[in-house]
């Protein structure tokens, strides 16, 4: 059997490096590489999507915008890790546990748009209470998510690692004009009428991320517990790898650095309110692990072939 040409646009930045890591050890596939000084080469870009089955966008937004607008004309099939298209009705949004639905329309797209990490996170915990009805979709949601310094790509990697500054020991939150880049998917897939209040915090650690949605009983359409809850989220992922702990009085956020699933646990009663808190790698199933279950569903190939899982 013909072995799919894959190429990373991109292939440098730290979720190309990854999704390469998770090819580069696979027997199936074909990695199809740049010269280093062609790598902004618009020809030899254009050359390599033609022969490739398929292609990884780890561009910036513009420069993702721009390689599509490059592979105009081509049948080649497309995951973009990029911000820019994940609210286009033309992309599928990339996350296959989410519906039967969802898991159909990457299989048969020739356009995905890989989920943000943070979105990850809160679309998981949010989706589900949306999409059953227990969620008040008018309601203000809100969400905090804490991730590794990884998340911040190469020069942040850099910042931390070798140019650290004393207060770089302590979390910082970010983005706190509450805008962050990853609120309108959020928003969008979730069908939420209010924008959720959301800051992120980047912390002393390279990998990891935990996402966090708080519910007040506003919030929901009915009384539930905490059981109705837990039982919701197991039904709704089944034997995915999103899998569902017990109640926790802590969490630690980089539990999951280096692994490709995700956790879910929820924590409180119907009197107090509940946090619904996702547990996962900002650079497995935040970013590069996502993709590369995407790029299986889109081939044909076991979904989690080359996953850590």
């Amino acid at each position: 059997m013909k072995k799919p040409k894959i190429y990373i646009d991109g292939q440098a930045g730290t979720t190309g490096l990854q999704i390469k890591e998770r090819i580069l050890n696979r027997d199936d596939l074909e990695l199809l590489t740049i010269a280093e000084d062609k790598r902004k080469d618009p020809g030899e870009r254009r050359r390599l999507m033609e022969k490739a089955d398929l292609v990884f966008l780890c561009l910036p937004d513009a420069a993702a915008i721009e390689a599509v607008s490059l592979m105009e004309g081509l049948d080649t099939r497309i995951i973009d890790a990029s911000t820019a298209h994940r609210t286009s009705p033309d992309w599928a949004y990339g996350f296959p546990e989410l519906s039967a639905a969802h898991k159909a329309a990457i299989q048969s797209a020739q356009k995905v748009a890989n989920p943000g990490c943070h979105a990850s996170g809160f679309i998981a915990l949010v989706y589900p209470l949306a999409r059953s009805g227990l969620l008040n979709l008018d309601s203000q949601l809100k969400s905090f998510s804490l991730t590794g310094y990884s998340g911040g790509g190469k020069s942040m990697i850099a910042a931390y690692e070798n140019e650290k500054e004393d207060e770089m020991n302590s979390p910082k939150p970010y983005a706190l004009g509450l805008a962050h880049k990853h609120i309108p998917e959020m928003k969008a897939v979730c069908g939420l009428q209010q924008t959720p209040l959301f800051v992120p915090i980047v912390d002393d650690y390279e990998k990891g991320m935990l996402t966090q949605v708080f519910l007040g009983k506003d919030d929901l359409t009915k009384s539930v517990s905490l059981q109705e809850l837990l039982d919701l989220y197991k039904n709704w992922y089944g034997d995915s790898q999103i899998q569902v702990g017990d109640p926790q009085g802590a969490l630690f956020s980089n539990t999951l650095a280096g692994k490709d699933g995700m956790e879910i646990f929820v924590n409180g009663s119907s009197e107090t309110g509940y946090v619904l808190s996702a547990r996962f790698d900002n650079l497995g199933k935040g970013a590069s692990g996502a993709a590369v279950q995407n790029m299986n569903l889109m081939l044909g190939l076991d979904e989690y072939k080359g996953l850590h899982l």
